[in-house]
Protein backbone atom coordinates (compact mmCIF):
# COMPACT_ATOMS: atom_id res chain seq x y z
CA UNK A 1 0.00 0.00 0.00
CA UNK A 2 1.06 3.45 -1.29
CA UNK A 3 1.33 6.23 1.38
CA UNK A 4 1.72 9.19 0.15
CA UNK A 5 1.95 12.25 3.00
CA UNK A 6 1.82 15.99 1.88
CA UNK A 7 4.30 18.11 4.24
CA UNK A 8 1.76 19.16 6.72
CA UNK A 9 1.05 15.84 7.04
CA UNK A 10 4.64 14.86 7.67
CA UNK A 11 4.47 17.58 10.92
CA UNK A 12 0.97 15.99 11.99
CA UNK A 13 3.06 12.49 12.22
CA UNK A 14 5.83 14.26 14.19
CA UNK A 15 3.85 15.32 16.72
CA UNK A 16 1.73 12.19 16.74
CA UNK A 17 5.42 10.61 17.38
CA UNK A 18 6.40 13.46 19.90
CA UNK A 19 2.87 13.20 21.70
CA UNK A 20 3.45 9.15 22.05
CA UNK A 21 6.75 9.67 23.64
CA UNK A 22 5.58 12.24 26.25
CA UNK A 23 2.63 10.43 26.88
CA UNK A 24 4.56 7.01 28.00
CA UNK A 25 7.67 8.41 29.21
CA UNK A 26 5.68 10.84 31.59
CA UNK A 27 3.83 8.05 33.55
CA UNK A 28 6.82 5.69 34.14
CA UNK A 29 10.37 6.49 34.92
CA UNK A 30 13.44 5.16 36.52
CA UNK A 31 15.11 7.52 38.85
CA UNK A 32 19.21 7.83 38.83
CA UNK A 33 18.70 6.40 42.26
CA UNK A 34 17.59 3.47 40.77
CA UNK A 35 13.99 3.70 41.98
CA UNK A 36 10.51 2.76 39.83
CA UNK A 37 8.96 6.36 39.63
CA UNK A 38 5.37 5.27 39.03
CA UNK A 39 2.45 7.38 37.93
CA UNK A 40 -0.24 6.89 40.54
CA UNK A 41 -2.75 5.90 37.50
CA UNK A 42 -0.46 3.43 36.43
CA UNK A 43 0.26 2.22 40.35
CA UNK A 44 -1.85 -0.55 39.91
CA UNK A 45 -1.86 -2.13 36.55
CA UNK A 46 1.93 -2.21 36.43
CA UNK A 47 1.81 -4.41 39.66
CA UNK A 48 1.08 -7.03 37.11
CA UNK A 49 3.35 -5.52 34.44
CA UNK A 50 6.13 -5.59 35.88
CA UNK A 51 6.89 -8.88 37.47
CA UNK A 52 5.60 -10.19 33.13
CA UNK A 53 8.01 -8.16 32.15
CA UNK A 54 10.63 -9.22 35.05
CA UNK A 55 9.73 -13.21 34.48
CA UNK A 56 11.63 -12.91 31.16
CA UNK A 57 13.94 -10.41 31.56
CA UNK A 58 15.74 -11.79 35.19
CA UNK A 59 14.00 -14.94 35.41
CA UNK A 60 13.90 -17.97 33.76
CA UNK A 61 9.84 -18.51 32.50
CA UNK A 62 10.16 -20.37 29.06
CA UNK A 63 7.32 -22.13 28.40
CA UNK A 64 5.49 -19.18 30.14
CA UNK A 65 3.91 -19.44 33.53
CA UNK A 66 1.48 -16.30 34.65
CA UNK A 67 4.35 -15.24 37.30
CA UNK A 68 1.78 -13.74 39.87
CA UNK A 69 0.15 -17.31 39.58
CA UNK A 70 3.02 -20.04 39.20
CA UNK A 71 2.52 -23.64 38.39
CA UNK A 72 -0.10 -23.65 35.14
CA UNK A 73 0.73 -23.05 31.19
CA UNK A 74 0.15 -19.01 30.82
CA UNK A 75 -3.63 -17.69 30.08
CA UNK A 76 -2.49 -13.98 29.73
CA UNK A 77 -1.62 -12.79 25.94
CA UNK A 78 2.41 -12.47 26.87
CA UNK A 79 4.03 -11.59 23.77
CA UNK A 80 4.51 -7.74 23.78
CA UNK A 81 6.07 -7.97 27.54
CA UNK A 82 8.21 -10.78 26.46
CA UNK A 83 10.21 -8.70 24.33
CA UNK A 84 10.02 -5.65 26.45
CA UNK A 85 11.84 -8.12 28.51
CA UNK A 86 14.12 -9.15 26.01
CA UNK A 87 15.15 -5.55 25.65
CA UNK A 88 15.87 -5.33 28.73
CA UNK A 89 17.54 -8.70 28.93
CA UNK A 90 20.38 -7.60 26.37
CA UNK A 91 21.43 -4.42 27.96
CA UNK A 92 18.16 -1.86 27.78
CA UNK A 93 16.85 0.32 30.61
CA UNK A 94 13.18 -0.99 31.85
CA UNK A 95 12.01 2.32 31.39
CA UNK A 96 13.27 2.84 28.02
CA UNK A 97 12.52 -0.98 26.78
CA UNK A 98 8.81 -0.55 27.87
CA UNK A 99 8.27 3.24 27.22
CA UNK A 100 9.83 3.10 23.38
CA UNK A 101 7.93 0.19 22.90
CA UNK A 102 5.03 1.11 24.18
CA UNK A 103 5.47 4.89 22.40
CA UNK A 104 5.79 3.06 18.87
CA UNK A 105 2.64 1.36 18.98
CA UNK A 106 0.89 4.69 20.00
CA UNK A 107 2.50 6.18 17.18
CA UNK A 108 1.71 3.27 14.88
CA UNK A 109 -2.11 3.54 16.39
CA UNK A 110 -2.47 7.30 15.53
CA UNK A 111 -1.28 6.74 12.34
CA UNK A 112 -3.00 3.65 11.67
CA UNK A 113 -6.21 5.89 12.70
CA UNK A 114 -5.40 8.60 10.49
CA UNK A 115 -4.61 6.60 7.44
CA UNK A 116 -7.90 4.70 7.57
CA UNK A 117 -10.41 8.06 7.86
CA UNK A 118 -7.94 9.64 4.88
CA UNK A 119 -8.13 6.45 3.06
CA UNK A 120 -12.28 6.06 3.23
CA UNK A 121 -13.05 9.51 3.04
CA UNK A 122 -10.32 10.92 0.81
CA UNK A 123 -10.25 13.75 2.88
CA UNK A 124 -7.08 15.08 5.51
CA UNK A 125 -9.36 17.36 7.17
CA UNK A 126 -11.42 14.22 8.37
CA UNK A 127 -8.54 11.85 9.33
CA UNK A 128 -7.47 15.07 10.97
CA UNK A 129 -11.00 15.35 12.93
CA UNK A 130 -10.53 11.73 13.92
CA UNK A 131 -7.66 11.75 15.53
CA UNK A 132 -8.93 14.73 17.46
CA UNK A 133 -12.17 12.80 18.54
CA UNK A 134 -9.95 9.68 19.56
CA UNK A 135 -7.33 11.37 22.17
CA UNK A 136 -10.14 13.25 23.54
CA UNK A 137 -13.51 11.20 24.23
CA UNK A 138 -17.03 12.78 23.58
CA UNK A 139 -18.61 11.03 26.67
CA UNK A 140 -20.83 12.96 28.83
CA UNK A 141 -18.25 13.14 31.89
CA UNK A 142 -17.82 16.63 31.95
CA UNK A 143 -21.44 16.89 33.42
CA UNK A 144 -19.94 15.36 36.57
CA UNK A 145 -16.79 17.85 36.34
CA UNK A 146 -19.05 20.50 36.35
CA UNK A 147 -21.16 19.41 39.42
CA UNK A 148 -18.37 20.85 41.07
CA UNK A 149 -16.79 23.58 39.11
CA UNK A 150 -19.21 26.11 38.07
CA UNK A 151 -19.22 27.55 34.32
CA UNK A 152 -17.56 30.33 35.36
CA UNK A 153 -13.92 31.98 34.12
CA UNK A 154 -12.45 30.00 36.85
CA UNK A 155 -13.17 26.55 35.54
CA UNK A 156 -10.33 26.97 32.79
CA UNK A 157 -7.37 26.57 35.57
CA UNK A 158 -9.60 24.42 37.27
CA UNK A 159 -9.12 21.81 34.39
CA UNK A 160 -5.65 22.50 33.82
CA UNK A 161 -4.99 21.89 38.08
CA UNK A 162 -7.15 18.91 37.76
CA UNK A 163 -6.20 15.57 38.92
CA UNK A 164 -9.03 13.54 39.29
CA UNK A 165 -11.17 11.51 36.22
CA UNK A 166 -14.53 13.20 35.80
CA UNK A 167 -16.03 9.62 36.09
CA UNK A 168 -14.86 6.33 36.63
CA UNK A 169 -17.29 4.11 36.42
CA UNK A 170 -18.67 1.33 37.43
CA UNK A 171 -15.31 1.65 39.72
CA UNK A 172 -16.27 4.79 41.63
CA UNK A 173 -20.42 4.10 41.37
CA UNK A 174 -20.72 6.57 38.42
CA UNK A 175 -22.55 5.38 34.94
CA UNK A 176 -20.06 7.06 32.62
CA UNK A 177 -17.13 4.83 32.24
CA UNK A 178 -13.65 4.81 33.21
CA UNK A 179 -12.36 3.01 29.77
CA UNK A 180 -12.81 6.24 27.86
CA UNK A 181 -9.33 8.38 28.94
CA UNK A 182 -6.20 7.82 27.33
CA UNK A 183 -5.16 6.06 30.86
CA UNK A 184 -6.40 2.64 29.48
CA UNK A 185 -3.18 3.00 26.79
CA UNK A 186 -0.52 4.47 29.70
CA UNK A 187 -1.89 1.40 32.06
CA UNK A 188 -2.28 -1.49 29.37
CA UNK A 189 0.75 -0.86 27.42
CA UNK A 190 0.18 -3.41 24.65
CA UNK A 191 -3.51 -2.26 23.70
CA UNK A 192 -2.19 0.44 21.11
CA UNK A 193 -0.33 -2.44 19.44
CA UNK A 194 -2.67 -4.78 19.33
CA UNK A 195 -5.60 -1.77 18.34
CA UNK A 196 -3.23 -0.63 15.68
CA UNK A 197 -2.91 -4.65 14.43
CA UNK A 198 -6.83 -4.22 14.20
CA UNK A 199 -7.24 -1.59 12.29
CA UNK A 200 -4.44 -2.06 9.78
CA UNK A 201 -5.92 -5.16 9.06
CA UNK A 202 -9.67 -3.12 8.49
CA UNK A 203 -7.60 -1.13 6.17
CA UNK A 204 -5.88 -3.65 4.39
CA UNK A 205 -9.44 -5.06 3.85
CA UNK A 206 -10.61 -2.04 2.79
CA UNK A 207 -8.32 -1.91 0.23
CA UNK A 208 -8.02 -5.04 -1.39
CA UNK A 209 -12.02 -5.47 -1.73
CA UNK A 210 -12.13 -1.88 -3.51
CA UNK A 211 -9.54 -2.24 -5.99
CA UNK A 212 -9.90 -6.05 -5.96
CA UNK A 213 -7.01 -7.14 -5.26
CA UNK A 214 -7.02 -10.28 -2.81
CA UNK A 215 -3.57 -12.01 -4.36
CA UNK A 216 -2.08 -14.79 -2.99
CA UNK A 217 0.34 -12.73 -1.15
CA UNK A 218 -2.19 -10.60 0.59
CA UNK A 219 -3.84 -13.60 2.04
CA UNK A 220 -1.08 -15.06 3.32
CA UNK A 221 0.00 -11.59 4.60
CA UNK A 222 -3.54 -10.99 6.84
CA UNK A 223 -3.63 -14.83 7.46
CA UNK A 224 -0.02 -14.34 9.49
CA UNK A 225 -1.08 -11.02 10.55
CA UNK A 226 -4.56 -12.92 12.45
CA UNK A 227 -2.74 -16.16 12.89
CA UNK A 228 -0.34 -15.48 15.55
CA UNK A 229 -2.08 -12.64 17.33
CA UNK A 230 -3.61 -14.54 20.11
CA UNK A 231 -0.36 -14.39 21.83
CA UNK A 232 -0.13 -10.60 21.27
CA UNK A 233 -4.14 -10.10 22.52
CA UNK A 234 -6.30 -12.87 22.66
CA UNK A 235 -9.42 -10.60 22.54
CA UNK A 236 -8.21 -8.66 19.50
CA UNK A 237 -7.29 -11.56 18.09
CA UNK A 238 -11.01 -12.42 18.38
CA UNK A 239 -12.12 -9.20 17.41
CA UNK A 240 -9.89 -9.71 13.94
CA UNK A 241 -12.16 -12.90 13.08
CA UNK A 242 -15.39 -10.74 14.01
CA UNK A 243 -13.97 -8.44 11.21
CA UNK A 244 -13.30 -11.24 9.07
CA UNK A 245 -16.29 -12.66 9.67
CA UNK A 246 -18.39 -9.11 9.21
CA UNK A 247 -16.37 -8.59 5.35
CA UNK A 248 -17.19 -12.04 4.51
CA UNK A 249 -21.38 -11.29 5.07
CA UNK A 250 -20.57 -7.93 3.63
CA UNK A 251 -18.59 -8.62 0.56
CA UNK A 252 -19.74 -11.26 -1.18
CA UNK A 253 -17.43 -11.39 -4.69
CA UNK A 254 -14.53 -11.81 -2.18
CA UNK A 255 -16.19 -15.03 0.13
CA UNK A 256 -13.75 -17.68 -1.38
CA UNK A 257 -10.34 -14.90 -0.28
CA UNK A 258 -11.43 -13.87 3.08
CA UNK A 259 -12.68 -17.66 3.85
CA UNK A 260 -9.18 -18.42 3.35
CA UNK A 261 -7.74 -16.00 5.63
CA UNK A 262 -10.08 -17.01 8.51
CA UNK A 263 -8.93 -20.73 7.80
CA UNK A 264 -5.35 -20.38 7.63
CA UNK A 265 -5.36 -17.96 10.09
CA UNK A 266 -7.27 -20.28 12.58
CA UNK A 267 -4.87 -22.64 11.91
CA UNK A 268 -2.09 -20.69 12.52
CA UNK A 269 -3.38 -19.40 16.05
CA UNK A 270 -4.91 -23.35 16.89
CA UNK A 271 -1.74 -24.33 18.98
CA UNK A 272 -1.38 -20.40 20.65
CA UNK A 273 -4.87 -21.00 21.61
CA UNK A 274 -4.82 -24.92 23.05
CA UNK A 275 -1.25 -23.56 25.03
CA UNK A 276 -3.55 -20.76 26.62
CA UNK A 277 -6.13 -23.37 27.42
CA UNK A 278 -10.26 -22.95 28.69
CA UNK A 279 -10.61 -20.72 31.55
CA UNK A 280 -10.25 -22.22 34.86
CA UNK A 281 -13.53 -19.93 35.88
CA UNK A 282 -16.26 -20.87 34.93
CA UNK A 283 -17.88 -17.42 31.95
CA UNK A 284 -21.41 -16.96 31.28
CA UNK A 285 -20.95 -16.78 27.51
CA UNK A 286 -24.16 -14.74 26.88
CA UNK A 287 -24.50 -11.83 28.90
CA UNK A 288 -26.35 -8.99 27.55
CA UNK A 289 -25.85 -5.47 28.32
CA UNK A 290 -22.64 -4.76 29.37
CA UNK A 291 -22.59 -3.25 32.50
CA UNK A 292 -26.04 -1.91 32.38
CA UNK A 293 -27.85 -3.16 35.79
CA UNK A 294 -31.38 -3.76 34.50
CA UNK A 295 -31.37 -3.93 31.15
CA UNK A 296 -34.29 -2.36 28.88
CA UNK A 297 -34.76 -0.18 26.00
CA UNK A 298 -34.40 2.83 27.63
CA UNK A 299 -31.62 1.82 30.04
CA UNK A 300 -29.56 0.42 26.77
CA UNK A 301 -30.12 3.86 25.17
CA UNK A 302 -29.70 6.38 28.23
CA UNK A 303 -26.29 4.28 29.27
CA UNK A 304 -24.85 4.62 25.84
CA UNK A 305 -25.92 8.09 25.29
CA UNK A 306 -23.95 9.15 28.92
CA UNK A 307 -20.90 7.39 27.47
CA UNK A 308 -20.83 7.79 24.02
CA UNK A 309 -22.19 11.44 24.01
CA UNK A 310 -23.68 13.16 20.49
CA UNK A 311 -21.13 10.49 19.12
CA UNK A 312 -24.38 8.17 19.23
CA UNK A 313 -26.06 10.53 17.12
CA UNK A 314 -23.62 11.79 14.61
CA UNK A 315 -21.54 8.64 13.69
CA UNK A 316 -24.97 6.93 12.59
CA UNK A 317 -25.82 10.37 10.65
CA UNK A 318 -22.23 10.13 9.07
CA UNK A 319 -23.19 6.38 8.30
CA UNK A 320 -26.46 7.13 6.48
CA UNK A 321 -25.00 10.46 4.42
CA UNK A 322 -21.79 8.15 3.50
CA UNK A 323 -21.51 5.97 0.32
CA UNK A 324 -21.92 2.23 0.00
CA UNK A 325 -18.43 1.08 0.14
CA UNK A 326 -18.24 3.28 3.14
CA UNK A 327 -21.47 1.84 4.92
CA UNK A 328 -20.33 -1.30 4.71
CA UNK A 329 -16.80 -0.08 6.85
CA UNK A 330 -19.10 0.87 9.18
CA UNK A 331 -20.83 -1.65 9.87
CA UNK A 332 -17.68 -3.98 10.43
CA UNK A 333 -17.00 -1.63 13.75
CA UNK A 334 -20.88 -2.07 14.68
CA UNK A 335 -20.28 -6.06 14.29
CA UNK A 336 -17.90 -5.44 17.65
CA UNK A 337 -20.15 -2.97 19.53
CA UNK A 338 -22.92 -6.15 18.83
CA UNK A 339 -20.46 -8.84 19.92
CA UNK A 340 -19.53 -6.25 23.31
CA UNK A 341 -23.05 -5.61 24.26
CA UNK A 342 -24.36 -9.53 24.20
CA UNK A 343 -21.37 -12.31 24.88
CA UNK A 344 -19.42 -12.12 28.15
CA UNK A 345 -15.96 -13.04 26.90
CA UNK A 346 -14.11 -12.43 30.60
CA UNK A 347 -14.34 -13.12 33.72
CA UNK A 348 -14.70 -9.18 34.53
CA UNK A 349 -17.20 -8.18 32.11
CA UNK A 350 -15.89 -4.68 32.18
CA UNK A 351 -13.18 -6.00 29.72
CA UNK A 352 -15.65 -5.87 27.08
CA UNK A 353 -14.42 -2.04 27.44
CA UNK A 354 -11.95 -3.04 24.51
CA UNK A 355 -14.67 -3.77 21.58
CA UNK A 356 -16.34 -0.64 22.82
CA UNK A 357 -13.03 0.91 22.49
CA UNK A 358 -12.38 0.17 19.08
CA UNK A 359 -15.96 0.45 17.80
CA UNK A 360 -15.50 3.93 19.45
CA UNK A 361 -12.79 4.73 16.63
CA UNK A 362 -14.61 3.54 13.58
CA UNK A 363 -17.30 5.51 14.85
CA UNK A 364 -15.30 9.17 15.34
CA UNK A 365 -14.25 8.52 11.73
CA UNK A 366 -18.09 8.45 10.97
CA UNK A 367 -18.34 11.33 13.06
CA UNK A 368 -15.74 13.08 11.41
CA UNK A 369 -17.32 12.84 8.21
CA UNK A 370 -20.81 14.24 9.14
CA UNK A 371 -18.82 17.01 11.12
CA UNK A 372 -17.18 17.85 7.53
CA UNK A 373 -19.92 18.04 5.38
CA UNK A 374 -21.62 20.16 8.02
CA UNK A 375 -18.29 22.25 7.94
CA UNK A 376 -19.36 22.77 4.17
CA UNK A 377 -22.47 24.23 4.72
CA UNK A 378 -23.14 28.47 5.04
CA UNK A 379 -22.42 30.11 8.11
CA UNK A 380 -24.96 28.29 10.18
CA UNK A 381 -22.48 24.84 9.50
CA UNK A 382 -19.78 26.03 10.34
CA UNK A 383 -21.30 27.71 13.88
CA UNK A 384 -22.89 24.26 14.62
CA UNK A 385 -19.72 22.18 13.57
CA UNK A 386 -17.73 24.42 16.46
CA UNK A 387 -20.25 23.72 19.13
CA UNK A 388 -20.66 19.92 18.46
CA UNK A 389 -16.61 19.60 18.49
CA UNK A 390 -16.82 21.55 21.79
CA UNK A 391 -19.30 18.88 23.39
CA UNK A 392 -17.09 16.16 21.70
CA UNK A 393 -13.93 16.79 23.08
CA UNK A 394 -14.74 18.44 26.17
CA UNK A 395 -15.08 15.52 28.32
CA UNK A 396 -11.50 14.35 26.73
CA UNK A 397 -9.81 17.54 27.41
CA UNK A 398 -10.67 17.66 31.04
CA UNK A 399 -9.59 13.69 31.60
CA UNK A 400 -6.02 14.55 29.99
CA UNK A 401 -4.94 17.13 32.54
CA UNK A 402 -5.21 14.06 35.92
CA UNK A 403 -2.59 11.98 33.37
CA UNK A 404 -0.40 15.14 32.87
CA UNK A 405 -0.72 16.38 36.53
CA UNK A 406 -0.41 12.84 37.97
CA UNK A 407 1.58 12.53 41.37
CA UNK A 408 3.91 9.47 41.21
CA UNK A 409 5.18 6.93 43.81
CA UNK A 410 8.45 5.60 44.01
CA UNK A 411 9.84 2.52 44.87
CA UNK A 412 13.47 0.66 44.83
CA UNK A 413 14.00 -1.42 42.40
CA UNK A 414 15.73 -5.05 42.58
CA UNK A 415 19.72 -3.93 42.91
CA UNK A 416 18.32 -1.20 45.55
CA UNK A 417 15.63 -3.50 47.29
CA UNK A 418 18.12 -5.85 49.96
CA UNK A 419 15.52 -8.44 50.05
CA UNK A 420 15.64 -8.10 45.77
CA UNK A 421 18.78 -8.27 45.52
CA UNK A 422 19.45 -11.30 47.40
CA UNK A 423 16.71 -12.99 45.09
CA UNK A 424 18.08 -12.27 42.04
CA UNK A 425 21.93 -12.80 43.57
CA UNK A 426 21.08 -16.18 45.13
CA UNK A 427 18.58 -18.04 43.72
CA UNK A 428 17.59 -19.94 40.51
CA UNK A 429 15.56 -17.95 38.04
CA UNK A 430 13.43 -20.75 37.78
CA UNK A 431 12.46 -20.77 41.49
CA UNK A 432 9.05 -20.22 42.68
CA UNK A 433 8.45 -18.43 45.86
CA UNK A 434 5.46 -18.27 48.48
CA UNK A 435 5.52 -15.00 48.85
CA UNK A 436 5.17 -12.98 51.59
CA UNK A 437 3.44 -9.58 49.72
CA UNK A 438 0.48 -9.03 47.24
CA UNK A 439 1.83 -6.14 44.89
CA UNK A 440 5.44 -5.38 44.04
CA UNK A 441 6.71 -8.49 45.92
CA UNK A 442 10.46 -8.49 45.75
CA UNK A 443 10.44 -11.97 44.15
CA UNK A 444 8.68 -10.15 41.40
CA UNK A 445 10.64 -7.68 40.56
CA UNK A 446 13.77 -9.86 40.73
CA UNK A 447 11.87 -11.64 37.82
CA UNK A 448 10.94 -15.18 39.84
CA UNK A 449 7.52 -16.31 39.88
CA UNK A 450 5.01 -16.21 43.19
CA UNK A 451 2.53 -18.58 44.27
CA UNK A 452 -0.22 -15.88 44.44
CA UNK A 453 -0.22 -12.25 43.67
CA UNK A 454 -2.99 -9.35 43.96
CA UNK A 455 -5.83 -12.08 43.31
CA UNK A 456 -7.86 -9.32 40.58
CA UNK A 457 -4.94 -10.05 37.87
CA UNK A 458 -4.92 -13.61 37.85
CA UNK A 459 -8.50 -13.64 38.58
CA UNK A 460 -9.26 -11.25 35.15
CA UNK A 461 -6.95 -13.88 33.70
CA UNK A 462 -9.22 -17.29 33.94
CA UNK A 463 -7.56 -18.38 36.87
CA UNK A 464 -8.62 -19.75 39.86
CA UNK A 465 -7.80 -18.08 42.76
CA UNK A 466 -10.07 -18.95 45.91
CA UNK A 467 -9.02 -22.44 45.46
CA UNK A 468 -5.16 -20.93 45.40
CA UNK A 469 -5.89 -18.18 48.25
CA UNK A 470 -7.21 -21.01 50.32
CA UNK A 471 -3.91 -23.30 49.44
CA UNK A 472 -1.89 -20.24 50.22
CA UNK A 473 -3.68 -20.43 54.20
CA UNK A 474 -2.81 -24.01 54.54
CA UNK A 475 0.64 -23.85 53.35
CA UNK A 476 1.30 -20.67 56.03
CA UNK A 477 -0.59 -21.61 58.78
CA UNK A 478 0.53 -25.03 58.92
CA UNK A 479 2.02 -26.47 61.92
CA UNK A 480 3.14 -29.96 60.45
CA UNK A 481 6.66 -30.02 58.68
CA UNK A 482 6.04 -33.11 57.07
CA UNK A 483 2.33 -32.46 55.28
CA UNK A 484 3.70 -28.86 54.56
CA UNK A 485 6.99 -30.22 53.18
CA UNK A 486 4.62 -32.33 50.85
CA UNK A 487 2.86 -29.90 49.54
CA UNK A 488 5.46 -27.06 48.80
CA UNK A 489 6.98 -30.45 47.03
CA UNK A 490 3.77 -30.58 45.21
CA UNK A 491 3.50 -27.07 43.93
CA UNK A 492 7.00 -26.30 43.13
CA UNK A 493 7.53 -23.77 45.66
CA UNK A 494 11.22 -23.25 46.00
CA UNK A 495 11.30 -20.45 48.76
CA UNK A 496 9.41 -19.62 51.46
CA UNK A 497 8.58 -15.94 51.91
CA UNK A 498 7.57 -14.63 55.54
CA UNK A 499 7.07 -10.98 56.45
CA UNK A 500 6.13 -10.06 60.43
CA UNK A 501 3.27 -8.68 59.90
CA UNK A 502 2.39 -9.70 57.04
CA UNK A 503 0.07 -7.07 54.71
CA UNK A 504 -2.08 -10.08 52.78
CA UNK A 505 -5.52 -9.51 54.58
CA UNK A 506 -7.16 -13.16 56.25
CA UNK A 507 -3.68 -14.94 56.43
CA UNK A 508 -2.57 -16.15 59.41
CA UNK A 509 0.68 -17.20 59.53
CA UNK A 510 2.66 -19.71 61.76
CA UNK A 511 5.92 -17.74 62.46
CA UNK A 512 7.29 -19.82 64.98
CA UNK A 513 6.74 -23.08 63.17
CA UNK A 514 8.94 -21.13 60.63
CA UNK A 515 11.40 -19.93 62.87
CA UNK A 516 11.62 -23.70 64.55
CA UNK A 517 11.53 -25.79 61.48
CA UNK A 518 12.86 -24.49 58.20
CA UNK A 519 16.58 -22.62 57.09
CA UNK A 520 16.43 -19.40 57.15
CA UNK A 521 18.50 -17.87 54.25
CA UNK A 522 17.79 -14.50 54.44
CA UNK A 523 16.06 -12.13 56.65
CA UNK A 524 15.75 -8.08 55.52
CA UNK A 525 15.40 -6.07 59.19
CA UNK A 526 13.69 -2.86 57.83
CA UNK A 527 11.01 -5.00 55.31
CA UNK A 528 10.22 -7.60 58.25
CA UNK A 529 10.86 -10.08 54.98
CA UNK A 530 12.73 -13.32 56.23
CA UNK A 531 13.25 -16.55 53.36
CA UNK A 532 13.48 -19.87 53.90
CA UNK A 533 14.95 -22.87 51.36
CA UNK A 534 12.69 -25.22 50.83
CA UNK A 535 15.33 -27.78 49.87
CA UNK A 536 17.60 -27.61 52.73
CA UNK A 537 14.46 -27.54 55.00
CA UNK A 538 12.62 -30.46 53.86
CA UNK A 539 15.59 -33.03 52.41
Amino acid sequence: MNVNLSKKEIVLFVFFAAFSFFLMFKTFQITPFGELKIALKVWSDFAATIPLIRSFSLGDNIPPQYPLFAGPPIRYHFLFFFVVGFLEKIGLRLDFALNSLSAISFFFLLSIIYLLARTVFKKASIATLSIVLFLFNGSFAFTQFIKTHPLTFQIIPAIVKNKVFSSFGPYDGNTISAFWSLNIFTNQRHLAFSYAAFLLLVLFLFKFVEKKNFSKMNILFLSALVGFFPFFHLAVFGMMEIALVAFFLLYRKFRKEIFTVVFISLLIALPQIYMIGPSQIKIPLFSPGYLIGKLSIINFLTYWFKNLGLTLILAPAGFILAKKGQKKLFLVFLSLFAVGNIFGLSPEIAANHKFFNLFLIGANIFTAYFLYLLWRRAIYGKILGLVLIFFLVFSGLIDFFPIINDTYIKLPDYRENPTASFIFNHTPKDSVFLNATYLYDPASLAGRKIFLGWPYFSWSAGYDTDSRFSEMKELLSSNNKFLLCGLLRQRGISYVEIQNPTSIENITINYSFFENNFIKIFEDNRSKISIFNVSLSCN
